[in-house]
């Protein structure tokens, strides 16, 4: 360093000067620039930048030309070198479902590398605009889509599937060919919540779910009309939003009439904060009036009054597969099997025999 007129000049190495002085403006260093300060090749300054070849001091000499010259490798560039842009597309159904936050603040943390980030979308409930994401996310070379999807059987999801590798959560897709699908045994929850319900007595039930997919085999909403056929039960089915206000409006327009259920299956806990909030209006304890499942144990639910009896699916597993499906996806473009998950009902004090007439 050293001073002209009380100026402090810094002498810059010729490299640095190059980038710096050929239109009298600063512009990006490339490894051209840190080639020629280091006096090594371009493809040995690249091996050395990724730590791929050479000894320890010629990645560190390499390293140490990069910060001087304030090089930042070009992810434009690499994306089009590798034929990878980094990107892993987590495409939600709703994130006002709680449920759905968790999957996508835990894929969030466990898809994060050096190398490889995750865009969290949300569809806000729109089939429709799930798809224009789905296929926002190719034209933007997603390297994998993961997705809860709100219409599994859209014929949109086949042509999605054939430009980038998806991966499904919940509900298989019947029309496109998934690199893979973490599915969600509803046949098994569905099933024992309203054999639950049954077992306590209860024969008129309400399912508040957040889509009517009665045409989609195996959804939810499907299992739900055919066991309670079996089971003998008066069923009604309701479209119900995932946020408290629509919740509560929802229960609470279910609740107000003369022949209101003596149970309700909500198909996320979510939904059930709504029941507890509309019955507290009308004067309805929960479960002396009436029974209340949930279906994805959220934390807070045990803070209710009483506790919300509901489902517990294994998220640490759930996000454990997704993420390495993900991997295998990216990495070797095969396709992984289909997993299924189980949930465990959790007992809490919100189901109880239905009140006498």
């Amino acid at each position: 360093m050293k001073r002209f007129k009380g100026r402090s000049v810094k002498f810059l190495s010729t490299a640095t000067a190059r980038v710096m002085d050929m239109s009298g403006t600063s512009r990006r260093p490339t490894l051209k620039d840190i080639a020629a300060e280091t006096g090594l090749s371009m493809a040995a300054v690249s091996y050395a930048l990724r730590g791929l070849h050479g000894t320890p001091e010629t990645r560190q000499r390499v390293q140490d030309a990069a910060d001087r010259l304030g090089y930042q490798a070009d992810p434009v560039a690499r994306a089009l070198a590798s034929g990878r842009s980094g990107s892993i597309g987590v495409l939600c159904a709703s994130l006002e479902d709680l449920w759905q936050q968790r999957v996508a603040a835990a894929l969030g943390r466990e898809l994060l590398a050096p190398d490889r980030n995750a865009w969290i979308i949300d569809s806000a409930g729109d089939a429709d605009r799930q798809l224009e994401l789905a296929q926002h996310l190719v034209d933007h070379r997603a390297d994998a889509i993961v997705v809860i999807p709100i219409d599994p059987a859209a014929k949109g999801w086949a042509k999605i599937a054939q430009q980038a590798p998806v991966i499904a959560i919940g509900d298989a897709l019947p029309g496109a060919k998934a690199k893979s699908e973490v599915i969600l045994d509803n046949e098994s929850g569905v099933s024992t919540a309203l054999r639950r319900l049954s077992d306590a007595g209860h024969r008129d039930i309400a399912v508040l779910s957040p889509t009517r997919r009665l045409e989609v085999e195996r959804s939810a909403e499907e299992i739900a009309q055919r066991v309670a056929a079996d089971l003998g039960l008066k069923i009604r089915l309701l479209q119900c939003p995932h946020d408290l206000a629509g919740a509560t409006a929802v229960a609470r327009t279910l609740l107000s009439g003369t022949a209101r259920p003596t149970g309700i299956l909500a198909l996320a806990d979510s939904m059930a904060f709504g029941v507890y909030a509309a019955g507290r209006e009308l004067g309805l304890r929960i479960p002396d009036d009436l029974s209340l499942l949930g279906y994805d144990d959220q934390p807070m639910s045990q803070l209710l009054t009483p506790p919300l009896s509901t489902f517990h699916w294994p998220l640490d597993d759930l996000v454990s597969h997704v993420v390495s499906r993900v991997t295998s996806a990216v990495d070797t473009n095969r396709r992984v099997r289909r997993t299924t998950l189980t949930p465990t009902l959790i007992e809490r004090g919100s189901v109880a025999a239905p009140p006498s007439k």
